[in-house]
């Protein structure tokens, strides 16, 4: 029998109980850790690589949603959802086929959930976590910081002090004064949770604050040249050319 380690994710230490219990009699499981907040939950899933993760979407310091999209949706391990959350969220892990536990939950909903996950475990495949990220996160509001990795610890960087954001392979690097973190998102997904106003994109590769652009120069092919305050040269393309006039 395969063994399961787990990770229980909740700000709740009476619902963390309730888990631990449930899972004690569980013989092919074992608790490899508890976390009171989603930051604590980044670092143990990073370090643990636990196999399945009980995951509290009310949270505070990070979100369910923040750890997953701290961690980056295709590196989280199976995730099973314990909430008290609207009615809207739920019916988004309806669509998308991931497992929920709604509070308060039964021991008898608790096992089918548990099975559901050891079923992925078997080899049925886990559905997509970004998309559920995506439609059950839409009401929530802009962050104002981003929890990101550099090297061994985490970094809260605020939001209006990014300077610019590049598309890297399937993730993006955003520059902040002088320095660069690598975040487990798409452009698409990061450039909607940046205020409009402040953030243009101005190549399909390039996401700009322009509180922090010095100055524009005409460009090849009828592109212009981007010159960020600290000399960083970038362009802007034809086809995001059109927006200049909003910036202003």
């Amino acid at each position: 029998m395969a063994m399961i380690s787990c990770l229980i994710v909740d700000d709740e230490p009476l619902a963390r109980e309730r888990l631990r219990l449930l899972l004690a009699e569980q013989p092919d499981c074992r608790i490899a850790g508890e976390c009171g907040d989603g930051l604590e939950a980044v670092q143990a899933i990073e370090e643990l690589r636990p196999d399945l993760v009980f995951l509290d979407i009310q949270m505070p310091v990070l979100d369910g949603f923040g750890v997953i999209e701290a961690v980056g949706a295709a590196r989280m391990p199976a995730t099973l959802f314990v909430t008290a959350y609207d009615q809207y969220a739920l019916q988004a892990f309806e669509v998308h086929a991931v497992d929920f536990l709604l509070k308060p939950f039964s021991r008898e909903r608790f096992l089918a959930a548990l099975d559901q996950a050891r079923a992925w475990r078997q080899g049925l495949a886990r559905p997509p976590l970004e998309p559920l990220v995506a439609l059950a996160g839409a009401g929530r509001p802009n962050p104002d910081r981003f929890l990101v990795k550099d090297g061994m610890k985490f970094v809260f960087v605020k939001v209006p002090m990014i300077q610019w954001v590049e598309a890297e392979d399937n993730n993006v690097r955003i520059h902040v004064e002088g320095t660069s973190y690598l975040m487990r998102q798409t452009m698409a997904s990061l450039v909607g949770k940046l205020p409009e106003g402040r953030f243009r994109r101005i190549h399909r590769s390039a996401i700009v604050n322009i509180d922090f652009i010095r100055e524009l120069e005409p460009w090849a092919n009828g592109e212009l040249l981007v010159i960020m305050r600290d000399g960083t040269q970038l362009t802007l393309s034809r086809t995001y050319r059109n927006q200049l006039a909003e910036w202003l």
